[in-house]
């Protein structure tokens, strides 16, 4: 198997404790994408068995069922009578250009607008491809970009290496890991079975990477409150990324959204967010107001295209970054195809969300040492690059196809209507992953804990 395990620990400063995969088969890729699932959720797993360990003296054992791990990579949810909304908007996807292709991520209403701001309105694909043909992909990106919107040239690997923002990123560590000198005297009030139980994590991410994490943690028992802005929607997403949460709203650029954000702030241990490399900052939240407000903070942080170079505070998702970072042009390339082949599922974002848990669990065993908090930030085009250096590997059999009756095995009352939830894919020994609360709507709940 390709060995993903080894960096994803090393970045992690993760023990090489027991870890023991399960089941055989592959997602179809030139990339080894279960390889990923599987590593990356494996590795929260170990964090989880360390922190235990930590507090008990006991080390859990750690086991990842891989067929499992790829479907969670997708969809974890079933709905039983009714449907989860389109995740794509209608003109959303790849287009050719004059010269190349490019992709155009409209899926916010306000980016579809930046985008036909650019190319002007249209009804439907094929209006947009005929306007698309007449650009350049690299000018239309950039005068995408430059109108608040989300575009992405494909380039290859090599060009993706030469880039100004590729030369910067992949000179990132995978985790950028940092303590602070501010500390708590919180103790640890977990048990085995519920082993974050009494943390509180305020949740500010959106779509995928951010909140796979703080789902990852409320399956261990945290609190994990969602804030999201009032007029933000991301109905394709909603029922499999809230599970196990509260959602509520807030308006950060007012006066009483900041004071009650604040209030929440001071209570929690975690801050999840997935914001611009700088939008917190000049909404007047800096690392070191963060930790002034919250003394003993873990503050987990991701975005799209790294953390320096000229794109450090461009607005990406894992389509995008798989465009610009050479992985749809080797899906091209291996597949014979005549237009850009991504990986089969959103694995840059799933793989980041794992991270970012198994971050913040290790900076919880940081702080139940020292008292001190921490920060980890952490990116979709590290975890590409993480990916892409792996290599191409041969076409595994496939993965064993979901049986009728196999699917589900626990049912869930969601928000929409019942349906079924996919076994966890991760087994930790004591400690069963399960939720507390079924997924929901955004803005159910008061912003309060």
């Amino acid at each position: 198997m390709t060995d993903l395990l080894t960096p994803i620990q090393a970045a992690l400063d993760l023990p090489h404790t027991p870890l023991t995969f399960t089941e055989a088969g592959a997602l179809p890729s030139t990339y080894a994408v279960t390889e990923l699932a599987s590593a990356s959720i494996g590795a929260a797993g170990q964090a989880v068995a360390q922190l235990i360990q930590q507090q008990t003296g006991r080390l859990p054992s750690v086991s990842v069922d891989r067929r499992l791990a790829s479907f969670w990579f997708s969809s974890s949810i079933r709905p039983l009578g009714w449907q989860v909304p389109p995740l794509w908007d209608p003109v959303a996807g790849d287009y050719a250009s004059a010269d190349g292709w490019i992709r155009l991520h409209t899926n916010a209403p306000h980016h579809r607008a930046a985008a036909e701001r650019v190319l002007g309105k249209v009804a439907d694909r094929a209006e947009m491809a005929s306007k698309v043909a007449a650009w350049n992909a690299a000018e239309l990106e950039q005068a995408i970009v430059d109108h608040g919107g989300c575009a992405a040239q494909m380039r290859t690997w090599q060009a993706w290496q030469q880039h100004p923002q590729g030369l910067a990123v992949n000179a990132e560590a995978l985790v950028q890991r940092q303590t602070f000198e501010t500390t708590t005297d919180k103790p640890w009030r977990g048990s085995v079975a519920r082993p974050l139980a009494g943390l509180k994590v305020l949740d500010l991410t959106r779509v995928l990477a951010g909140p796979v994490a703080s789902r990852f943690l409320a399956g261990l028992g945290a609190d994990v409150l969602r804030i999201d802005s009032p007029t933000w929607n991301e109905p394709g997403v909603v029922p499999e990324m809230t599970l196990g949460k509260r959602c509520a709203r807030l308006d950060l650029k007012t006066p009483e959204g900041r004071l009650m954000f604040e209030r929440l702030l001071k209570d929690a241990d975690i801050l999840f967010h997935g914001y611009r490399a700088d939008a917190l900052e000049q909404l007047g939240y800096t690392a070191d107001s963060l930790q002034a407000l919250a003394p003993g903070l873990i503050d987990v942080s991701l975005n799209a295209y790294g953390w320096s170079g000229p794109w450090r505070n461009r607005r990406g998702f894992d389509s995008l970054v798989q465009m610009s970072s050479g992985i749809a042009a080797a899906g091209m390339a291996w597949k014979q195809a005549d237009k850009p082949v991504p990986l089969p599922v959103q694995a840059l974002d799933h793989a980041t969300g794992y991270l970012m848990a198994a971050s913040a669990i290790r900076a919880l065993s940081e702080r139940f040492t020292s008292g001190r908090g921490g920060s980890a930030r952490l990116s979709l085009a590290r975890t590409a690059r993480l990916l892409v250096e792996a290599g191409q590997v041969p076409e595994q059999p496939a993965l064993r196809e979901e049986e009728p009756g196999d699917q589900g095995l626990v049912v869930e009352q969601t928000a929409w209507g019942q349906a079924h939830r996919l076994l966890p894919p991760l087994t930790i020994g004591g400690t069963p992953l399960q939720w507390d609360l079924p997924a929901g709507d955004l803005g159910s709940h008061r912003p309060q804990w």
